[in-house]
């Protein structure tokens, strides 16, 4: 009898350290208020930033691209995916409340784009009810080197804007007006103030496996990038016509190299197939979003 009133209170004790730790830690950032909407019309790009004063808003994005930049991983790093979260795509419009507003303005843009990540991942388990487990696995990837003759980069010579308002971008295109990616149509890619992770991850988008920067290179630069992409890198741009009626970008030069030859021509660099160990990321539940 003693022993099972022991092992009671020891139970009771533990219940309450757990409690107690976890009160303890401390509520990560959130938006105050989001709509989520089914999007209407077939999108051509994706379109997601922030604007002054907190106000987060995404124009036809897929539920699986809102996980990978939430979490920073490439598409290879999510296990279990349902098809939905590539083909159900959605509007949102989220507002963080004053005091979050302005803390994030005073903040240089890696340290926001953190903070917004950890937003996106407290709006995914919140209104689509993702749990994730974590697995580290062999994976395929391409590492970014400079190739035999050596780097053809500019260095840039632009100045970050680290207070100016975030703008819209494409996935994976990086944020704000500096540093940032930008795609230019099908086939072209433009990158001002940016790094060589920037750029990587930009890649990650088209070469099919994630892009993993071992260029060694630490500098800034301003790079123009174009090729002709094959289907599978048209299917990760975006294809068809826009929403609302406009003309779809015109299609790249038949005529232009593959991305491997125009990384390797026009950048001196080149991507080298790899494995590494790497994150992954298993859905163990989601969810089709509620509206409000």
């Amino acid at each position: 009898m003693k022993a099972r009133k022991l092992q009671a209170l020891l139970a009771v004790s533990a219940l309450g350290c757990l409690a107690a730790a976890q009160t303890q830690v401390p509520k990560g950032p959130e938006f105050e208020v989001a709509s989520i909407k089914p999007m209407k019309g077939i999108p051509d790009r994706t379109f997601f930033g922030l604007r002054p004063g907190g106000h987060f808003f995404a124009n036809g994005v897929a539920t699986k691209f809102l996980i990978e930049e939430a979490y920073g991983v490439k598409d290879s790093q999510l296990v279990d995916v349902p098809s939905w979260l590539s083909t159900d795509r959605y509007d949102i419009d989220a507002k963080c409340d004053e005091a979050t507003a302005a803390a994030l303005n005073k903040m240089k843009p890696e340290a926001r784009n953190e903070q917004i990540k950890l937003m996106l991942q407290a709006l995914l388990a919140d209104r689509f009810k993702l749990s994730l487990g974590h697995e580290t696995k062999d994976l395929s990837v391409y590492a970014l080197l400079i190739a035999r003759n050596g780097p053809k980069l500019t260095p840039s010579a632009s100045k970050p804007a680290e207070k100016s308002p975030d703008m819209p971008r494409t996935p994976g295109m990086g944020g704000g007006a500096q540093p940032g990616i930008m795609m230019n149509g099908r086939g072209q890619l433009t990158e001002t103030y940016g790094d060589m992770d920037m750029l990587a991850n930009a890649l990650s988008r088209f070469a099919g496996r994630p892009v993993v920067n071992k260029t060694g290179l630490t500098g800034r630069y301003d790079l123009t990038l174009k090729w002709t992409p094959d289907d599978a890198e048209m299917a990760g741009m975006g294809g068809g016509p826009r929403p609302g009626g406009d003309a779809a970008p015109p299609p790249p030069d038949p005529s232009g190299p593959s991305l491997f030859t125009a990384v390797q021509e026009q950048l001196g660099l080149k991507l080298d197939p790899q494995k590494t160990p790497m994150e992954v990321l298993v859905i163990q539940h989601v969810e089709h979003p509620t509206e409000n």
